[in-house]
């Protein structure tokens, strides 16, 4: 009896040690899942405090804010712009462009200014361009009425169709001429649904097709509703407006164009296929034809806008950047990449905001840095218009 006493009691202790050793795995297993919860929402709330928005759900009465373009005039003053959407954040209703100016390089700016409101109607995709030979301003945009949808237009059952409007500013952004319509000389008939950038456009600076205006585009066909890529362009400092050339396939619509030595553009833009990586072409005569596209491999993205731009305030060997949310999944982790070949590869890359994100533009500042407008936030990429310098 003494022996199986003491059996019992050694029986007892093995398990009450095991129960200890158990009660102690799970307290650990929860201390470390909340600790990682908590590191993963502090990083998140840091984030958030961090992005400087621009432009916030609010602000005059705009209940959303989307599609930033950002540029830096001949006096180095940065002009932001964005749509100031009335009601919500979808793509159709009262929609108007606003504006925002810097004239200390990003550091401050001033209050925003409404550029085009034509009452319940659509105004959107800013595309500004800055004319180095006057100092110009041209702002392309485009318009529908406000009760139309995208796929209303795309299905010709709309009231009306997508129309392209350019203005322009000859005192730095601070007035602008009255929307002028050139959709006869930039969009074909047979074309429904229409978007400039949206973007900053680029005058070329060297070769044949020097001071040049382009302008990046998307449209879809009638009957077979393919998306293109397209541009157009000016050659009389944006007075007039012609069709450039259009992607060789279909796929893509959104892009954005950069120039390369001796005058070549690269074309660079969102793609709709089952791989998702950015698509290249690249045009030889000023933008009138695209050469086959090509896959980059390099830059992963989900179905989204995306920003490049070429540096010209250095020294060394033409430099691309590049932005867009780097995922194949879901609009998130807005990164910059640095191409140092012309964009045959992207070694340097930089992740300036790991939660959500979706539509971006850079931007060369005077002083030689680089800007960066882009939506973020952290549970939606539709929390605000940020602005952030790169160090």
């Amino acid at each position: 009896m003494e022996r199986e006493s003491a059996l019992s009691e050694i029986i007892i202790k093995i398990r009450e040690n095991k129960m200890r050793k158990c009660f102690l795995f799970a307290f650990m297993k929860r201390y470390c899942f909340l600790t990682l919860a908590i590191l993963l929402f502090s990083k998140s709330w840091i984030q958030a405090q961090d992005l400087n928005y621009l432009f916030k759900p609010g602000d005059k009465g705009y209940a959303c804010f989307r599609i930033p373009a950002v540029i830096t005039t001949s006096k180095g003053t940065l002009l932001a712009f964005a749509e100031g959407r009335k009601k919500h954040c979808g793509d159709a209703d009262d929609i108007d462009l606003v504006l925002r100016r810097s004239n200390d390089n990003g550091r401050t700016w001033s209050d925003l200014t409404v550029v085009w409101d034509d009452a319940v109607n659509t105004c959107g995709n800013p595309a500004p361009i800055l004319d180095e030979k006057t100092g110009k301003i041209i702002l392309l945009s485009t318009w529908n009425l406000g009760g139309d949808h995208e796929n209303q237009i795309i299905d010709q059952v709309s009231k009306d169709t997508r129309r392209i409007f350019v203005l322009s500013s000859s005192d730095d952004g601070n007035t602008w001429t009255k929307p002028k319509e050139i959709t006869a000389d930039v969009k074909l008939p047979n074309w429904t649904w229409y978007a400039t950038g949206p973007c900053n456009g680029i005058q070329i600076k060297k070769g044949k097709y020097k001071g040049r205006l382009i302008i990046p585009c998307d449209h879809i066909e009638a009957g077979t509703k393919k998306y293109f890529s397209h541009v157009v362009y000016s050659d009389d400092g944006g007075e007039n407006w012609k069709l450039g050339g259009t992607t060789p396939t279909d796929q893509v619509n959104e892009c954005t164009v950069a120039e390369l030595p001796k005058g070549k553009l690269l074309l660079n833009m969102r793609n709709y296929n089952q791989v998702r990586y950015r698509q290249t072409a690249i045009s030889e005569d000023g933008g009138m034809s695209w050469s086959a596209l090509k896959q980059d491999t390099s830059l992963p993205e989900p179905v989204c806008q995306a920003s490049m731009i070429r540096l010209w305030n250095t020294n060394k060997k033409p430099v691309l950047a590049f932005s867009n949310p780097a995922s194949q999944k879901k609009r998130e982790n807005m990164t910059i990449k640095w191409s140092y070949d012309l964009g045959k590869t992207w070694s340097k890359s930089k992740v300036v905001h790991a939660g959500p994100a979706a539509y971006s533009n850079l931007v060369e500042i005077s002083s030689g840095q680089l800007g960066l407008l882009f939506e973020g936030g952290i549970k939606s990429p539709y929390e605000g218009i940020a602005w952030m310098i790169i160090e």
